[in-house]
Parts: C-alpha cells; structure tokens; sequence
C-alpha cells in the first residue's frame, strides 16, 4: 500500500485510524508494516538522509516498507505525527519543543512525542552574495529576505535570530517565505538579498549557490547571537562553525549558530518497532553516510537527553542500555 503525502503535508492514503492500525502490528499486520517517514524538501538534507533511513529500514527489517516523503520540514513532520499521518519525522530540537509545549505554531494542541534518535548538528546560513550591501546582521534591515518555507524549523529559528539581532521580523524586512531551493533561485536572479536556511553542511541547494559564475557568496556571522536565544528559548542553541571548505570557493570559516536534530515518533510505536529502528541505524550507519556524511553523527555518544528536549522512546533506550550509553 502507498501513501504519499505532498509538499503541503496532506496525506492522500492512510488516515489516522490505519495508519495506528499498521503501527500497532496485529498479529494479521505484523510482517506488513508501512513507515511513513516525513523529511524535508528536496534541496536540504533531511530529504536525501530519509530516503537513505527508509531504504536501510525496508531492507534490513523483514516486513516493514517505509518511504520517505517530501514536506515543509520540521513543522510539517510534526504535525502529521501528531495527526497519525506519519509513523517518524526529522526535526529540529526548538520546533519539537514547541511541539511537546503546545507553543508557538503548536497552540492548537499538544503533540505526544519520543525521541527515536539524536541525529546531528543543523548550522544556521544567513547567506547573501556580494553586491547587496550585507556584511553583518544590522545590514539585512530594509532588505528582501526569505526566511524559510511554511512548516519549516528554518523559519521558527530564523524569527529567534532575527529577533536576538534587535530586528524586527515584520517592521524591518522584505520578508518571502521559501525554501531553500526557491531561496538559492530567488537570490540568483536578484530577487531577494539573503536568506536564512537551517540544516546539515554541505546542503546541495547552498552548494549550487557558492558555485554559480558570476556570483560570490557570502555567508554572515551571528554566533554571538546564541546567548540571547538560549535564555530567551532555554538551552537548544549552540555557537558552531560551518568550516571553511564546506562550500566550493568559500575558503574561511562562518561563525553560526547552531542546534541538533532529532529524530521523533509519536505515542503508537511499540517499544520492539523503536527497538529495531534504533538498533539498525546505528548498526548501518555507513549506509547513511554513503548517502550524507552528516549521519556521522548517529553514534551512540550522541544519544544523550540533553541534546534532544524530548524524552527518548523505551525501546530507544533499551537498545542503548544493551550498548552501555545511558541515553
């Protein structure tokens, strides 16, 4: 059975009903499980890393198909958990908070939410390119900037960055709400100035970006940011470096900020489903790598609560024990 679900995160297949049905792996439905896996868009990196999740999964775990699909992000992925409309999404650590809170783009209502696996850092790029006048954060004030698509972490982190920069979202910028692919073409042909994009590094639409002719991209430092966010938001954030050499012709170091992601189910998986998730990600791990080298980071030292705000799933955290990581 196939149920896909479209850009805008509406599922044309399983309803809540069977799709908890499926999940609750009835002794008719044990060897036929379908695992809806919500990513991203196509140009970051959730996208490609679940395709490679879902294909490591289907292939090692006799009776499970899972695919993944194309969303608007972190808050997309969630929401469809909460609606029983996807079994596992990517997420930043903020958003999902959020989430669990019932806060900011959640306050219609809580959604019940384990961590399977901490997965690796997000980098946040304000990226511009020369020729528009920006060389700090001050400089985006008047400007035309895509701050992520809808139902994107992007977008809730980069509201908290511009807001730690003493800008004001709506007052102080052109603002366009695209995704990173939209965003590199938009900057491209001129049509915005910068961007906010929040994920893994080398992200191929930011690549395609640093190796366009005729343009020079630059990439704008807000570590010092991280601080504000942090005591405004709790601790999600981090001041990290996207290196130099992460992207063709960009040969020094960008001062960001950064927060890690997770990977989240919701409350239907059974502690054995989450025990065999977690144990063949980790114990396939070059098989990610292969695809992204991000998913380096699925290492048992990095399953540690205090990097994800959601509580890890028992059968994710029998798996560790049997590993000696505390989780």
């Amino acid at each position: 059975m196939h149920h896909r679900i479209t850009r805008r995160g509406f599922n044309l297949g399983l309803g809540a009903g069977a799709a908890s049905l499926w999940l609750g792996g009835g002794t008719a439905l044990a060897q036929n499980k379908t695992i809806s896996i919500g990513t991203g868009g196509t140009g970051g990196v959730y996208y490609p890393l679940g395709g490679a999740i879902a294909n490591v999964l289907t292939k090692n775990l006799p009776g499970m198909q899972a695919t993944a699909e194309v969303t608007g992000g972190s808050v997309d992925n969630l929401k469809l958990i909460g609606s029983g409309q996807s079994e596992i999404g990517f997420t930043m650590a903020d958003a999902a908070l959020d989430a669990f809170k019932g806060e900011d783009k959640f306050k219609s209502g809580k959604v019940p939410l384990q961590t399977l696996l901490v997965l690796y850092p997000n980098r946040m790029h304000v990226a511009t390119v020369e020729g528009t006048g920006i060389e700090k954060m001050s400089d985006l004030k008047g400007k035309r900037v895509s701050t992520g698509s809808p139902g994107s972490a992007t977008e809730v982190m980069a509201f908290r960055v511009i807001e730690a920069a003493g800008l004001d979202k709506d007052k102080d910028l052109k603002r366009e709400r695209l995704s990173v692919a939209e965003s590199v073409n938009a900057l491209k042909d001129r049509k915005i100035d910068a961007f906010f994009w929040v994920g893994g590094v080398p992200t191929a639409a930011v690549t395609d970006l640093a190796a366009t002719p005729g343009l020079k991209m630059k990439l704008i430092d807000h570590a010092d940011l991280a601080d504000k966010m942090n005591a405004k938001y709790g601790k999600l954030y981090a001041a990290g470096t996207i290196p130099p050499g992460s992207y063709p012709g960009y040969d020094k170091p960008n001062h960001n900020v950064d927060v890690w992601n997770i990977l989240v189910t919701g409350n239907r998986m059974s502690d054995d489903d989450a025990y065999q998730i977690v144990k063949t990600l980790v114990e396939r791990k070059a098989d990610l790598v292969a695809v992204h080298k991000d998913a380096e980071a699925f290492s048992l030292e990095n399953q540690i609560q205090s990097r994800s705000p959601i509580p890890f799933h028992p059968g994710a955290l029998k798996y560790f024990a049997e590993k000696g990581v505390k989780g």
